[in-house]
């Protein structure tokens, strides 16, 4: 080792030094005493490997002042949750990667008193002894839906799962082969056919599946005739499915239980707002399916959830499985569902307080006057790093669904000039609080569809921030 490096080792100040210093003395107010060491200790390893690799030439870093300035933005990191809030300006409503929907004000508002309290999750009020915790969903859905019977597990994998194992371990499950979908995360149904122990059956082709080919494969063994509604993804061309009523009719007249997996589910008909059709609930349940399972947090706007819905002694079944406890939902879980399910008891209450529904079904003129708001935020900037501009742009429903609809929007869009769209981009997503925007063709583009009202003074100084940048 040469002497530099020798003299730069020797300048490092003393753990014990800086714990001393007033400016240490003063993030204890804020930090345990453990963190402040572990990001002395942090800082102190970084200047060593920056000494140890040349990186590190004078002394300006070693100074004490120096160094406690780096230990506090290592202490403002680390004491950051690593779960946090984002702005979602991708466009994508039921985005996965981004915590899917959004919650009504009418769950939030309950969240409080329930998680900071106790509650009735398992107990009976009204005979003074241990209750059911789905009681709390169940009346309400079978409200909602007509359905006999409800249950509700902890995401639709697991709703199809704990079904499959239930009513067809051991034996027979027909299926579309152009129905045998994955969605993210390398969910596929082949793999929890599997899992569950239940043996898939194919059928016909992968664009062409007709009655006769279910009929023909119907046995002894056959448990359940399955139809998978291909939310995230569409078949156009030479095509045929068999429809749920028909597909209903002949698991009656040979005694077979018929499950759709509705995937995403929704119980609004989206078409007459003149949006793209999606099958809901309550079609597929009077359409004849004995068993529907669906996701709590797509379409219908509520937390992470698998809900079951369909006969009674399916149901009952169902609940009655040992795989039930370790799939169930938690209270905080249960009250999100409620207070969802609750707005839906009145439709145009549910497409005006529940987010996912109300972003979906909001008009382009009024994005129109939301975009405008937003420059408005914004004011005037240098404009020597980007120009700011308004544009069209088309949002996605996301979360699997409706994969064919193309949403008119309007796009703040930045265009490049000191800056690129990259390094933009980049900042946005490093911002506080972070802002998820998406780069096209080299523009930075920002739909204003899925920030929310709350959020346009924050994207608005992030962009003023932006324009403020020495390129």
């Amino acid at each position: 080792m040469d002497d530099d490096k020798q003299a730069l080792f020797r300048k490092i100040p003393k753990v014990d030094q800086l714990m001393l210093d007033p400016r240490a003395e003063e993030f204890a107010a804020t930090y345990p005493k453990s963190l402040i060491l572990r990001a002395i200790h942090d800082v102190l390893d970084e200047i060593r490997s920056a000494i140890g690799a040349g990186s590190l030439a004078n002394g300006s870093r070693l100074e004490k002042e120096s160094v406690l300035s780096a230990v506090a933005d290592t202490l403002r990191t680390m004491n950051r949750p690593s779960l946090r809030p984002v702005i979602n300006a991708t466009g994508v409503v039921v985005h996965t990667n981004l915590g899917r929907s959004i919650l009504a004000e009418r769950a939030l508002r309950q969240f409080r008193p329930l998680a900071g309290g106790y509650s009735n999750l398992e107990y009976d009020l009204e005979r003074g002894e241990r209750g059911s915790r789905y009681v709390h969903v169940e009346e309400i859905l079978k409200e909602l839906t007509s359905a006999e019977a409800a249950m509700v597990v902890n995401n639709n994998a697991a709703a199809v799962l704990i079904a499959l194992e239930t009513l067809a371990k051991g034996r027979d499950v027909i299926v579309s082969r152009g129905q045998l979908v994955e969605i993210g995360g390398s969910f596929r149904i082949p793999d929890v056919m599997k899992k569950s122990g239940a043996n898939m059956v194919e059928v016909g082709a992968t664009n062409k599946t007709h009655l006769r080919d279910y009929e023909e494969v119907i046995g002894p063994d056959t448990a359940l005739l399955l139809k998978v509604h291909t939310s995230n993804y569409q078949i156009i061309g030479f095509t045929q499915e068999v429809p749920l009523p028909e597909l209903s009719g002949l698991g009656k007249r040979y005694g077979v239980p018929v499950m759709e997996d509705l995937g995403s589910g929704c119980l609004v008909d989206f078409s007459k707002a003149g949006l793209q059709s999606e099958p809901t609930v309550q079609d597929a349940l009077s359409s004849g399916a004995d068993l529907v399972t669906f996701s709590g947090d797509k379409l219908l706007g509520g937390p992470q959830a698998g809900i079951l819905l369909g006969r009674k002694d399916l149901i009952d079944a169902i609940r009655r499985n040992q795989l039930n406890r370790a799939l169930r939902i938690d209270k905080l879980t249960l009250l999100a569902l409620e207070e969802t399910l609750r707005l839906y008891r009145d439709m145009d209450a549910a497409v005006k307080e529940i987010p996912t529904l109300k972003m979906i079904f909001q008009s382009y003129g009024t994005i129109s006057k939301k975009a405008q708001r937003a420059v408005k935020r914004v004011g005037n900037i240098k404009g020597k790093n980007f120009s700011l501009q308004l544009a069209d742009g088309s949002s996605r429903a996301g979360g699997g669904a409706l994969p064919a609809m193309e949403l008119p929007s309007r796009l703040l869009s930045l265009a490049p000039k000191g800056l690129t769209a990259q390094f933009m981009e980049s900042w946005l997503r490093n911002y506080d609080p972070p802002i998820i925007s998406r780069v096209e063709k080299e523009h930075l583009l920002l739909d204003v569809r899925t920030i929310q009202e709350r959020e346009l003074k924050i994207v608005a100084e992030a962009i003023r921030e932006l324009d403020g940048l020495t390129a």
